[in-house]
């Protein structure tokens, strides 16, 4: 799993010594912020296949390692768990925003 691409969230706004909220450059907000979320799940989705793919290899008897079953089926697991828990801290953030009072 790519994780340099939540790095990119760190730079969507930056804050100045005053503690007032600046607009960063073209491309650098909401767009790659919600690209980098694009690929995540597409990235897990495509994890989540190649596990699933490799269980019909082993149930069919074309695979004997026991291991690439399993080591498949963990990465999925880990970016399905990884994509959820993004997706749980992003929803938060939007009830915190939605709560807040002017």
């Amino acid at each position: 799993m790519n994780i340099n691409s939540i790095n990119s969230i760190s730079s969507v706004l930056s804050t100045s010594n005053s503690g007032s909220v600046t607009k960063t450059s073209s491309g650098t907000g909401f767009e790659s912020l919600f690209q980098s979320a694009l690929d995540m799940i597409n990235e897990t989705d495509s994890l989540t296949n190649k596990a699933e793919e490799e269980a019909i290899k082993y149930s069919l008897g074309y695979s004997d390692s026991a291991l690439d079953l399993m080591v498949a089926q963990t990465k999925a697991n880990t970016s399905l768990q990884f994509t959820v828990a993004v997706r749980d801290k992003v929803l938060e953030a939007y009830k915190e925003i939605m709560n807040m009072q002017f």
